[in-house]
């Protein structure tokens, strides 16, 4: 029989982890928010170095983990769920519509091209990252086809990028990744 349901949830500690944090006025202080989700993630030897999560006005409207090991799909990026969450949570599938507050990503690495392109298609107007491309296929990831012309193709687009916020705490959860021996893919 072919699969015709797939249920999706973040650990448990994730939620506690999120309400510990009062809200966030700034790209830094949002930025702390997710790359704490990131380290905690790899400490609990859940999955891969990367968190994400949506924001509006400052506050967290949903977050991602990266799911990718944990749930054998490669789909499972953090950023994908930290969309799909927030696109739930407002029971749209178009979170720059008229009627949403502002939302932003904020992710702990420069999207791949996959989550560009999810970027794109969610209606998301502002994204903020942390590690850099560089950053993450030095750690061993592979990022995908990502150019300048892809980041330029999204500012044309109304979306605006904010480039290595925190960069250097965001390179230390890859670090940690990688001492603790967590799976490359």
């Amino acid at each position: 029989m072919l699969p015709i349901r797939l249920d999706l949830s973040l650990p448990d500690w994730v939620a506690r982890h999120v309400a510990a944090w009062p809200e966030h006025a700034d790209d830094r202080a949002r930025m702390h928010l997710v790359l704490g989700l990131a380290r905690e993630h790899v400490e609990r030897d859940g999955g891969g170095p990367f968190a994400a999560a949506v924001f509006a006005e400052g506050r967290v409207v949903a977050v991602g983990v990266n799911r990718v090991l944990p749930e054998q799909n490669s789909l499972l990026h953090a950023e994908v769920l930290a969309i799909m969450l927030a696109e739930k949570h407002f029971a749209s599938h178009n979170l720059g519509a008229a009627d949403l507050p502002r939302l932003e990503l904020v992710s702990s690495c420069e999207p791949c091209a996959m989550c560009l392109g999810a970027i794109l298609w969610s209606g998301l107007k502002r994204v903020v990252s942390g590690a850099t491309r560089a950053d993450a296929e030095q750690a061993g990831f592979d990022e995908g086809p990502v150019f300048p012309a892809s980041h330029r193709y999204l500012e044309a687009r109304g979306i605006e990028l904010v480039h290595g916020v925190l960069r250097e705490e965001a390179r230390e959860v890859f670090d940690l990744y990688r001492a603790r021996g967590g799976r490359l893919y």
